[in-house]
């Protein structure tokens, strides 16, 4: 029996087990009929006039890559002093000026955003703003509850249909953010050995090995902690990207139930899973294969579908986690799976079941980023030819929108950030524990709607404390083999 149909076959049954339990949980969706006579909530994909889309860059867009921070900020963070964010006294609400707000807003430095996830700069497009708008002025902020009580409704339902065509897979769950859907993921396949393992014989063999990436995300990785509390789940963590090492693990591996989990594109070092290889290993080995498409949505393949549209692998990425908070420029997570998959995650799946549902507007204004990612594909070849032209201008080899320049220790990388900052830019140093130690970089992410201009003055204020040789060099020497 192939992988897809023992994995099918292993989830009906720990189905049946919830249903004869009593504890199947179901999604009621409530309806929210809209107050405006004229308005109706469109089926996903159309395009009337309630989404408007543009063929080219507008001057809106440019708020999504040009921000402010105060003088107080900017002295504090070149002088690397701790902040919890209060040094600045801001007055809102009831927009009454003094003289105290007006000498405030007068001592602002202009930055531009070179660190962010907003990758498409969809955050300020005006129809996904509206989008959001009306949805508040019909609805306010919706039923407040968890999903599964009162929280879910036919702003979810579409938002969760459109997904799931998106990613070329039978559903989608909804969740509050990227982060609780891979945990929500992980935790459920896990309870799958719990629930199937009968008696103590039968313990063993219904272990599940779980196969993690070393830099899979921290949700990933807490996710694997909590499923392993259960004693029904093996952890093995192979190497980053080689194929060689998780060969080896796999072939190794006596337990029927295999998963293997990745990034898609991994957040720290801009590079891909080797997807090709996974899904040859996957074919030989019968894993469940889940991926972590969090950076790779909306911004790989020719429809946004993401890194498995890009390598023309959809159908072997059994389960895909996404998020809505980065180049869709909105909030939210998502679990593109199975009809049954995602029966099971909503009822095991703790990250889900006990977190409020996201608001009316957040689902409605994520739909509009949707329709809108799909008909503005100028979006994403301005993404690919900034990544060529950084590449022409520096001689780097980087493969995505998202530039790892390793430099080396905590000062230095703090150093090059004050430059950078100095320079006029935001991009911030990147410091254990988020990376190891001694390899402490600064992380520039390319977006839809910087400029070649841009990108050319930031190579310029670079070189300044960078060597690109250097950058050059480490990449071939620590990441050839991997």
């Amino acid at each position: 029996m192939e992988n897809s149909s023992l994995w099918d076959k292993w989830v009906e049954e720990a189905l049946s087990k919830l249903e004869a339990l009593k504890v199947l949980r179901s999604l009621r969706p409530i309806y929210l009929s809209p107050n405006d006579r004229h308005h109706r909530v469109r089926n996903p994909g159309h395009v009337g006039e309630d989404y408007e889309v543009f063929d080219e860059m507008q001057h809106w867009d440019r708020n999504a890559v040009q921000i402010s921070i105060s003088d107080s900020t900017f002295q504090r963070w070149l002088h690397d002093v701790p902040s919890s964010g209060d040094e600045n006294e801001i007055i809102c609400g009831d927009g009454l000026a003094n003289d105290k707000t007006i000498t405030f807003a007068r001592q602002f430095k202009r930055l531009l955003l070179f660190s962010g996830n907003d990758y498409l700069g969809l955050s300020s497009h005006p129809t996904i703003a509206k989008a959001a708008a009306r949805a508040a002025q019909e609805h306010g902020m919706g039923p407040r509850g968890s999903a599964l009580i009162c929280g879910y409704t036919n702003y979810h339902r579409l938002l969760e249909s459109c997904l799931a065509d998106l990613k070329k897979k039978e559903d989608c769950l909804l969740c509050p953010t990227g982060f609780a859907a891979n945990m929500a993921v992980i935790v459920a396949v896990g309870n799958i050995a719990s629930l199937l393992a009968g008696d103590e014989k039968s313990f063993k063999d219904e272990k599940i090995a779980i196969f993690s990436d070393a830099l899979n995300h921290a949700s990933i990785i807490d996710g694997i902690r909590i499923a392993e509390r259960t004693k029904m789940v093996e952890v093995f963590v192979y190497k980053h990207c080689d194929m060689s090492h998780l060969k080896t693990l796999l072939s190794c591996c006596t337990m029927r139930k295999k998963v293997v989990v990745t990034d898609s594109l991994f957040s720290m070092d801009g590079d891909f899973a080797p997807m090709v290889e996974l899904v040859k290993l996957r074919r030989q080995y019968g894993f469940l294969l889940v991926l972590d498409d969090a950076h790779g949505t909306f911004v790989c393949g020719k429809n946004g579908g993401g890194v498995a549209e890009q390598f023309n692998c959809e159908r072997d990425v059994d389960i895909c986690v996404g998020t809505l908070s980065k180049a869709a420029g909105c909030q939210g997570g998502f679990i593109a799976c199975s009809k049954s998959w995602k029966k099971f995650i909503q009822s095991r799946g703790r990250s889900f079941i006990f977190s409020t549902a996201i608001p009316i507007p957040i689902a409605a204004a994520a739909h509009a980023a949707v329709i809108v990612s799909n008909k503005e594909t100028w979006r994403r070849r301005a993404i690919w030819n900034h990544v060529q032209y950084f590449h022409a201008l520096t001689g780097i080899p980087i493969t995505s929108p998202i530039i790892s320049l390793i430099v080396g220790n905590e000062e230095k990388a703090l150093q090059a950030s004050r430059h950078l900052l100095k320079s006029g830019f935001h991009a911030t140093a990147i410091r254990p524990p988020t990376v190891p130690a001694n390899s402490c970089r600064l992380r520039i992410t390319l977006t839809a709607v910087h400029t070649q201009d841009d990108i050319k003055k930031l190579t310029i204020a670079l070189s300044s404390c960078v060597n690109f040789q250097d950058i050059v060099s480490h990449n071939s020497n620590v990441y050839a083999k991997l």
